[in-house]
């Protein structure tokens, strides 16, 4: 079972990712420095109050003792009921230091009560004829110290919650996101234009040899990549096609005099020695035949066609009945396919020669599996040992060590096929039957 991958394949999806995670952790952080923030201005709202009401009181000890105070002076350590509210007592305490009053000590508790209306409420329900209607507060209860044993007590309504800022957070950082990862979005669609059509030629090239020039434009670092491709690509082109030129040239080199050998072989009074000329130079011809074929592989400029691979498999092994080969085909069902037609054909009758040569007999069957259509050739021979499998498929590589036809000839039928099969998307599988023998399968895309 395959994990779904936890990041984008594309590289722009991984830097859109990246940035946008920086943006969230770098929002988080903010986020906790203002909720920190938020909280000390809060808890100083909370404190102001009631310290400046101390302050004030201590400010005006001596005066007219008349004048109505709003903190009170007791002998010893009061008695304050309530919820203690040591956060508040180090804040002022703090707040004490800083403008310079010395304090021994700070005691504060916090206790809900139903609080008096303020005067501004009373006018606002004589104005309005409402009743009056008790609500319950909050209020912080702050006894200081200010000599041994002397205390001075004020009392302060709690300032109400804060408005949250939890969605102008969230609408903040929206925004920021529309901001950076617009562009940035742009800017990524236009670097990977070209890439996917860099890639885009690159595997086509990989297919078949052949693609058509990138467009050089985007980033200037991808302008010089397309621009390096575009020479890479002419550069092999030429030299593949010097190659099939070559290979052409060497072709009709080599046919010239294996034509004359063979008028030469019809002239031989001995019968039995025509007849081994004549092979060999039959031989030859294969030979040749087989390694023009497999060094133009990926190069074919047979176009591909729908074709039923159960009737085109039907008639491979007719050819080989009449020429009176051990060869039988299982009934099978239509399996259409776009091939190149000559190329199978090529692929299916190497397969079936081998299958006569090491195994007696070739059993053809064409079955469709899902999406994919299977030629296999199976025979009753020894089969493969599972180390050399692999081996196998590379050229010149035979079972025994001769180069004898009739004992598997030049060793690269498979090495063909499988670069047939390669050209097609396909796979060639070697697999030993459990009853004895080699299954070979060509496995092709429906």
């Amino acid at each position: 079972m395959t994990l779904p991958r936890p990041l984008p394949r594309t590289l722009v999806g991984q830097v859109i990712l990246l940035v946008a995670l920086a943006l969230f952790v770098a929002q988080a952080i903010n986020f906790a420095l203002l909720l920190q923030e938020r909280n000390r201005l809060q808890l100083t709202g909370q404190t102001a109050p009631a310290v400046y009401r101390i302050v004030d009181a201590l400010d005006a000890r001596g005066e007219r003792e008349d004048e109505p105070r709003r903190a009170r002076f007791v002998e010893g350590a009061p008695t304050l009921e309530g919820e203690e509210r040591p956060d508040i007592a180090r804040r002022a305490t703090t707040m004490f230091s800083d403008i310079g009053l010395a304090i021994h000590s700070v005691r504060a508790v916090e206790h809900r009560r139903v609080l008096p209306l303020r005067r501004w409420e009373k006018i606002r329900m004589r104005a309005t004829g409402t009743h009056e209607n008790p609500r319950r507060g909050g209020s912080i209860m702050l006894a200081a110290e200010y000599e041994k044993g002397r205390w001075v007590i004020a009392e302060a309504r709690l300032a109400g919650p804060p408005p949250r800022f939890g969605g102008w957070l969230i609408g903040q950082t929206l925004i920021l996101y529309i901001i950076v990862l617009l562009p940035l979005l742009w800017v990524g669609r236009r670097l990977a234009r070209p890439l996917r059509q860099l890639t885009g030629a690159a595997r086509q090239f990989a297919r078949t040899g052949a693609a058509d020039p990138v467009d050089e434009g985007g980033p200037g670092d991808v302008r010089d990549l397309t621009t390096a491709f575009n020479a890479m690509r002419a550069r092999i082109i030429a030299m593949l096609d010097e190659k099939d030129r070559m290979l052409g040239a060497i072709g009709h080199d080599l046919r010239t005099p294996l034509a004359s050998l063979r008028v030469r072989a019809e002239s031989v009074e001995d019968e039995g020695e025509r007849t081994r000329m004549s092979q060999t130079i039959d031989e030859m011809n294969r030979m040749l035949e087989d390694i023009l074929s497999l060094a133009r592989a990926g190069r074919s400029t047979e176009e591909p066609q729908k074709v039923d691979l159960a009737s085109l498999a039907d008639a491979v092994v007719e050819d080989f009945v009449e020429l009176g080969s051990p060869v039988d085909m299982a009934d099978s069902d239509r399996a259409v396919a776009l091939v190149r037609p000559q190329q199978i054909r090529r692929a299916l009758r190497n397969l079936i020669e081998n299958a006569i040569v090491y195994g007696d007999r070739a059993h053809v069957t064409v079955a469709r599996e899902g999406d994919m259509i299977r030629l296999t050739v199976a025979d009753e021979g020894p089969g493969i040992a599972e180390d050399r499998m692999d081996e196998m498929l590379e050229p010149f590589t035979r079972m025994e060590g001769s180069r004898n036809r009739e004992t598997g000839g030049a060793g690269l039928g498979l090495a063909l096929v499988r670069a047939i099969m390669a050209e097609h998307h396909g796979q060639l599988r070697l697999a030993n039957r459990p009853e004895g023998g080699l299954e070979a399968s060509l496995v092709l895309p429906g």
